[in-house]
């Protein structure tokens, strides 16, 4: 058995008004957080990392690669190198499979290290691509990305080089606590 609610012209224009005025707030709350300061600038990193990583990825498939793979003794591009670890229904004993989509394809099981080690090359030229810009960024800028580290002498907890006191253990980094004694 269900009840309907019945409203009149006012309660349906007053629950209107008030539906519309949620909708204009939540509206306004969430232009307020997407276009602050802080969203636009992590929005525009992530845009040019997104940008950064693919030009990255193209320097190591596309020029990195291609040498090193006729350096060492391959016959082909590193990421075409695979080992069938179990055969596929069509697999021709006398020439195996000549590339890594065919055996896939055939259903074999392969073990794709060359795959795997495109990915560590490309992580690899990643990271020192972004260390060089942090030390490019580094030396124009005043504010440092890379914060060198020491290990204080009397907890042994990693500390900023520049602290003069420990945020761990609170002990002065220029010895005062050994001159009272």
């Amino acid at each position: 058995m269900s009840r309907q609610l019945t409203l009149d012209g006012d309660e349906r224009r007053e629950l209107l008004e008030r539906g519309e005025q949620h909708a204009k707030k939540f509206w306004q709350g969430f232009l307020d957080f997407a276009f602050s300061g802080n969203v636009l600038e992590v929005a525009f990193g992530l845009i040019l990392a997104s940008a950064f990583t693919s030009l990255t990825n193209s320097l190591v498939s596309d020029i990195l690669l291609p040498p090193l793979s006729v350096i060492l003794p391959l016959n082909r591009n590193l990421d075409e190198k695979f080992a069938v670890l179990q055969a596929g229904p069509n697999y021709d004993d006398l020439n195996g499979y000549t590339t890594l989509d065919q055996a896939v394809t055939d259903g074999a099981v392969v073990l794709a290290y060359g795959v795997f080690l495109n990915k560590c090359v490309n992580f690899l030229g990643l990271g020192i691509a972004l260390y060089i810009m942090a030390l490019m960024y580094q030396r124009y800028s005043h504010e440092p990305i890379i914060k060198h580290q020491v290990k204080c002498r009397y907890c042994r907890k990693k500390i900023n080089e520049k602290s003069q006191r420990c945020i761990f253990c609170t002990s002065w980094q220029d010895g005062r606590e050994e001159m009272i004694r």
